[in-house]
């Protein structure tokens, strides 16, 4: 869910961005501290955060956290990584109007906690060693069970010393729940107006995971006075959010879910909570130029949050104890019954901040000093203090090195406990208006019976039953909610703590408009180091690390390289003798789907570019070309010791590609192609499977699988062969590297290991392969045509998982047309053709479906695409590419049994200087 990275984060909804404006002439350096943007749901960049000229930016980062400290028990768990893959852009429509987009793909996965709970509960016996740091404990990870705990009279837990005996033992614990991969998909998109000394931009957006959609809105601007030397900003946001969440299989049963029953619902074997909120938002600013050298920024902020505020992945542990037994006038020690319960917040908040900033030019070093302050306050009782400050030097040769160095603390929530004791029992007997215990019959609990004083059983007129017809059980009453706190809540990230953290950002710019950056940032949170100390809470102390890489593109600065007139000589298909500025040949028309396709032609050439590609499939299972029914799947799909239980409803690729070229002569071009890729596949029971074994958890389906984000890389030389007026021949030698996961692996569920998620579903080949090709293009007049035959080589037995690949094959050609001077229309035909994987997996693989084997997978695959290329050859936007093509299935053979494919969507877009 949004929020979950950052303490801060869980603090503010989406908040509205702060832009800094200085006046006159100033250093880079200070340029820089006043262009920095955050990335945040709801948040957009604001037009007045780039250049009239317009700009884009790509930017990967990876969260790491460290492993929780439990005491010496051992933990398994992997700790929370997410990685995120974030692009923004700024166009200018006309000198005055600006579109804006923003899009953010992060995945995650890891250990997270879901409650804490005293050490002392732990399942697995907990001994208190006499060391010099304290205490050792021996056994398994806490976990969420029913279980008993006993405390002293003063209601404190009691752990066993070597010897046998009790002792005192308060320390806390958390307890973790492990996920598979979750990928959430975010887009923002922004328009805004400026006036001379006033502008006003409008963005909305959206957020995506399996268990949270939110859709907001943000409307704000500024007003500038004083020749604008002083500038007043202002703002207001709206968000909408509805939560799904899928209640983990592991803790949901040993959860108490009461207060929440009405909005639970049960499908496909999970347990699903459905909540809504809104969030609104408002804020106010004043920016200040106090000289040539200074600036200082001040801003008010407030947010209104109402509706499902609860994280439903936490819970509360309550510790249930008799008052009957604690009041008994005894000294021995008190049973406690541990329970969780989901936890409960309240059903509004409203969050009030202030930050201020000064910013200060060094002329002796042409550097600039940053220095932060914000301060938030909300109805929860949380008080937060934020500190930080950054250092921007310029270097020579381009180089630019930010330090930076923060300072957070918070106070707890009102309602923040690490666990709560109830001096009532989880459930009792349950009594009638006479004093007499209430029996039921299990197989019908709604026939009542009772005990007499003889401890008979009789009915309601008091007729004895004869007990020996019946399974009776004694009925029993739950506990009282109402001697419960009204909220209540053991998220850490409610309690009280400080945090320091240390980073720097590296930028150089490698030509103009071009700048490659690369950060890292290293975070402790610590109880001890909150604000006046009295945190209480260091069993939830960790540290993780940001560490990020980002290029830049200036497109106003990389403009001005174009020859006079606005002619682009960039990515063509044609030949290279001159034609005059009205030559609209001189374009890259080949269909968007295409790989390898064009060259630079002129020595020192830059190519820029991005890819995306989406394929879908779903339907029934076939084998070979002919679709099967559940039964063949089922008898057929898997092996004879193994039949198939599962199979895919759906699945679905999204791929994102960084095109990077450059051209060192006029016969080669260097390529390197980064992907960056997510999956989500979903399953349904197949109908005639076998039937579960009692006591045994499968995936439902209903969950989902997903993956992301980092894929195989690759590398290319591109020669070209031959070039004569209207012909082309060139060929690629590529690389692809094996950077993506070949051994992700499906959560735990019910204490049973997921295994290696399905083939289909990791992240690259895990193998270096070789990717020839030989590509042919021509045109005449308003026509153009080429071919293409390329090919995958697995160069490696097996990848590190124990499987590689099949080789692969392809075939295509089109024509193309042109509709105008800019505007060309595609079409092609494509035939592919790959072998089924060999080997097979080394580790624990659940095999409950074809997609876990081998032989589903390959085929060959008959496409028709068509498509459209936009050139645009002069304005603001010259030099720029754009591609679509959609890909529709038109015969296909599979290996096995698998989905078929309904069809594949490429877009692409570049730019040439």
């Amino acid at each position: 869910m949004q929020g979950r990275v950052s303490d801060e984060c869980s603090n503010s909804a989406h908040n509205q961005s702060r832009v800094i404006r200085s006046a006159g002439t100033a250093s880079k350096a200070l340029q820089a501290l006043t262009s920095a943007a955050i990335v945040l749901p709801g948040l957009m960049l604001s037009p007045a955060q780039a250049d009239d000229g317009g700009r884009i930016n790509f930017q990967f980062s990876r969260y790491q956290e460290g492993k929780r400290d439990l005491f010496g028990t051992p933990n398994n768990f992997d700790p929370i990584r997410a990685d995120v893959l974030h692009g923004n852009g700024l166009f200018p429509l006309t000198d005055r109007a600006k579109f804006s987009f923003s899009y953010t793909q992060d995945t995650w996965s890891g250990a997270t906690p879901i409650t804490t709970s005293p050490l002392a509960a732990n399942p697995y016996q907990s001994i208190l060693a006499n060391t010099p740091s304290g205490t050792t404990v021996v056994g398994a990870s806490p976990l969420i069970f029913p279980r008993g705990l006993l405390l002293d009279r003063n209601l404190n837990p009691l752990g066993r010393n070597p010897d046998g005996t009790l002792a005192q033992d308060t320390r806390s614990v958390l307890v973790l729940a492990s996920a598979s991969p979750e990928t959430r998909h975010q887009a923002n998109f922004g328009l805004g107006y400026e006036w001379d000394e006033a502008a006003i931009n409008a963005s909305a957006g959206f957020s995506l995971e399996n268990d949270y959609r939110s859709s907001f809105g943000n409307l704000g601007g500024r007003l500038d006075f004083n020749q604008k030397l002083t500038t007043v900003k202002f703002g207001a946001g709206y968000t909408s959010s509805n939560i799904s969440a899928i209640l983990d299989h592991d803790s949901s049963p040993y959860l108490t879910k009461t207060a929440f029953a009405k909005q639970i619902e049960n499908r496909g074997g999970s347990e699903i909570l459905h909540g809504e909120r809104q969030d609104w938002s408002a804020n106010l600013g004043l920016t200040q130029v106090l000289n040539k050298h200074a600036l200082i920024d001040a801003n008010f902020g407030y947010t209104h949050s109402q509706g499902f505020l609860e994280n439903p992945y936490k819970a509360m542990t309550v510790i249930f104890v008799d008052p009957d037994i604690l009041n008994n006038g005894q000294t021995t020690p008190v049973p406690g019954d541990v329970r969780a319960l989901l936890e409960q917040r309240p059903g509004q908040r409203n969050q009030f901040a202030f930050n201020t900033k000064y910013i200060q030019h060094i002329n002796f070093f042409d550097a600039a000093l940053h220095l932060d302050y914000k301060f938030t306050a909300d109805d929860w009782g949380i008080k937060t203090h934020t500190f930080d400050a950054s250092w921007v030097q310029p270097l020579p040769f381009g180089w630019m090195f930010t330090p930076r160095i923060r300072y957070y603390s918070q106070d707890s929530a009102s309602f923040y406990n690490p666990y709560l004791i109830s001096q009532q029992n989880f459930s009792r007997q349950a009594f009638d208006s006479l004093g007499r215990e209430v029996w039921v019959d299990s197989l019908n609990p709604n026939n009542e019976y009772f005990r007499d004083a003889n401890f008979n059983l009789v009915d309601g007129a008091g007729n004895p039953v004869n007990e020996a017809t019946l399974l009776v059980e004694p009925k029993t009453v739950a506990f009282d909610p109402g001697q419960l706190p009204n909220n209540f809540s053991s998220d850490h990230r409610l309690a009280g703590f400080g945090a320091l953290s240390g980073g720097f950002t590296l930028n150089k710019q490698l030509a103009k408009g071009i700048a490659l950056e690369a950060g890292f940032e290293y975070y402790t949170r610590a109880s001890a180091f909150k604000l006046g100390g009295g945190g209480g809470n260091g069993f939830a102390d960790f540290d993780y690390y940001v560490a990020n890489a980002a290029l830049k593109l200036n497109l106003e600065s990389m403009s001005l390289t174009k020859p006079a007139g606005g002619m682009h000589h960039g990515h063509h298909h044609g030949h290279t003798e001159a034609h005059g500025s009205t030559d609209h040949r001189h374009r890259h028309t080949q269909p968007a789907g295409l790989m390898y396709a064009h060259m630079l032609d002129k020595p020192g050439q830059f190519m820029v570019g991005y890819r995306f590609m989406y394929s879908h499939q779903d339907g029934k299972m076939h084998h070979g070309t002919r679709a099967v029914s559940d039964q063949v799947v089922v008898n057929q799909g898997c092996t004879d010791e193994n039949l198939c239980r599962f199979t895919p409803s759906y699945m679905n690729m999204r791929m994102h590609m960084l095109d990077l070229m450059y051209a060192p002569t006029r016969w080669l071009n260097l390529m390197v192609m980064p992907t960056f890729m997510d999956m989500d596949m979903n399953l349904r029971e197949l109908d005639g499977r076998p039937p579960r074994a009692p006591g045994v958890h499968e995936h439902t389906g209903i969950v989902g699988h997903s993956t992301g984000v980092i894929g195989d890389t690759l590398m290319a030389a591109l020669l070209k062969l031959y070039g004569k007026r209207g012909h082309r021949l060139h060929a690629s030698l590529g690389l692809s590297a094996p950077s993506g996961k070949t051994d992700i692996e499906l959560r735990r569920v019910a204490r049973a290991d997921g295994g290696a998620i399905h083939f289909g579903m990791q992240l690259g080949s895990g193998t270096w392969d070789f990717v020839p090709s030989l590509t042919y293009t021509g045109e005449h007049d308003r026509w153009s045509w080429g071919m293409q035959v390329s090919g995958i080589k697995r160069m490696e037995k097996q990848n590190d998982s124990g499987y590689r690949l099949g080789d692969a094959f392809q075939a295509t050609a089109w024509s193309g047309l042109d509709l105008s001077r800019w505007l060309t229309a595609s079409v092609r035909g494509v035939y592919t053709a790959q072998d089924h994987i060999h080997g097979d997996f080394n580790m624990f693989n659940a095999r409950t479906g074809p997609m876990d084997f081998p032989r589903s997978y390959g085929g060959q695959f008959w496409n028709i695409g068509v498509g459209v290329n936009v050139n645009v050859p002069g304005g603001r936007f010259a030099g720029n590419h754009l591609g679509f093509e959609w890909l529709q299935p038109v015969h296909t053979d599979v290996n096995g049994f698998q989905l078929v494919p309904k069809g594949a969507l490429a877009a692409s877009w570049s730019y040439t200087f």
